[in-house]
């Protein structure tokens, strides 16, 4: 079975979509779209009547429904919706999931308490937003970092985490873990800023792994039609 994206020729790029029940690394530098893209595909999850549990640990959720205001694809009204449960890591809810940090009592439980919601509630997509905060939270422990990723990986829903990563060569521990890897880039040519999307691995599926065009539209990103970007 296949997950859509909800990005406008993404899809096409990865044989019809995400394998579902999977883990995906979504990584870029800033204003490279990755938060545009997760809230695309966590809004087609609320259109599609799935359960959708979207993680911030560094957003409220009044500030990201802000940010994505400007788009069309309906991220505001799967807030609203009860398909989609906001989770502030630092909220009164996000601690007790979290703790605080340096509280290792509170740290150790991190990965049951997670994915003890997400099966407990049959959550069908999850978005993660963002790895390198979430080793903040957990004091930088590599184990238990690990010990969460691996979990993840064994739930019953589709999930995306978004890294922050400004070299496409320079991975770490979820990228490794993660069944597939997509690097959104953006960089500056003579005409401007361009940005393009690059499927790095997606194991189990036939990738088209040129970077692609990508575009902001009032619609949310929009991948151009195998419209390979040039260097």
């Amino acid at each position: 079975m296949r997950v859509s994206s909800g990005v406008p020729g993404f899809d096409d790029l990865v044989d019809g979509g995400f394998p579902e029940d999977r883990l995906y690394v979504v990584s870029g530098p800033p204003g490279s779209g990755k938060t545009t893209f997760c809230s695309q595909f966590a809004a087609q999850g609320a259109r599609n009547g799935e359960d959708v549990l979207y993680i911030s640990m560094h957003e409220t959720k009044a500030g990201i429904r802000e940010d994505m205001s400007g788009y069309d694809f309906g991220f505001d009204r799967a807030l609203d919706s009860d398909r989609v449960t906001f989770l502030d890591s630092f909220s009164s809810d996000g601690r007790r999931f979290f703790g605080l940090p340096g509280d290792r009592r509170d740290r150790s439980g991190v990965t049951n308490r997670l994915t003890g919601f997400i099966n407990s509630r049959d959550i069908d997509r999850v978005v993660f937003d963002s790895t390198m905060l979430l080793r903040f939270l957990l004091d930088d422990d590599e184990d238990t970092m690990i010990q969460l990723l691996s979990s993840l990986k064994r739930t019953d829903a589709t999930t995306l985490l978004i890294s922050e990563m400004t070299d496409p060569s320079a991975y770490s521990e979820e990228h490794y873990l993660a069944h597939g890897v997509v690097f959104m880039h953006n960089y500056l040519e003579d005409e401007g800023m361009r940005r393009g999307v690059q499927v790095l691995k997606m194991r189990g599926t036939d990738v088209d792994t040129d970077i692609q065009d990508v575009e902001f539209t009032d619609g949310g990103l929009r991948v151009g039609s195998a419209a390979t970007v040039t260097h």
